[in-house]
């Protein structure tokens, strides 16, 4: 699935290059057809409409402790993992045709105490490929396990 769509990136780069290089003497100016779009993100949704609240669910692994823990961000809201604020904006997952897979839009802010907040990421994160797009960050680790819809009023959060 990554290969996939790092080779539909790379065409597409590829043939936005050639699109914009003037033509050489004596050749004749062809019409550029615009790039796919990649067929990894054709097949992206949001979650189907269900009873609950649509999260994300992540895992925090704390590198000092060595303890990780499961958590559930409310796609719109903020969420707590240590000095951690962690905002999904988005939430989405493959067509049932297609390989199983979760992204989520994060912004991750660290509030150090006595600290100014501090932006460490933002971006989609892949479920199935957590080093394409990773936190860097000496304490913690965060990354997306699924996108799904959680029952009840709120769902379980982090410490």
């Amino acid at each position: 699935m990554r290969s996939l769509l790092i080779l539909a990136l790379l065409a597409g780069f590829a043939g936005t290059a050639a699109a914009q290089a003037p033509p050489q003497p004596g050749q004749q100016q062809q019409q550029r057809q615009p790039a796919p779009t990649p067929t990894a993100s054709a097949n992206l949704r949001p979650i189907p409409d269900a009873p609950g609240k649509r999260v994300a669910e992540l895992q925090g692994l704390d590198k000092v402790t060595a303890r990780t823990q499961r958590f559930y961000a409310p796609v719109g809201e903020a969420t707590r993992f240590g000095t951690l604020s962690i905002t999904v904006s988005d939430c989405l997952v493959n067509v049932p045709e297609a390989p199983p897979e979760s992204v989520a839009y994060l912004t991750i802010v660290d509030n150090k105490p006595g600290q100014a907040a501090e932006k460490l990421f933002a971006g989609w994160m892949f479920a199935s490929t957590p080093s394409l797009s990773a936190l860097d960050h000496g304490v913690y680790d965060v990354r997306v396990l699924s996108c799904t819809m959680a029952q009840g009023s709120s769902p379980p959060s982090s410490r």
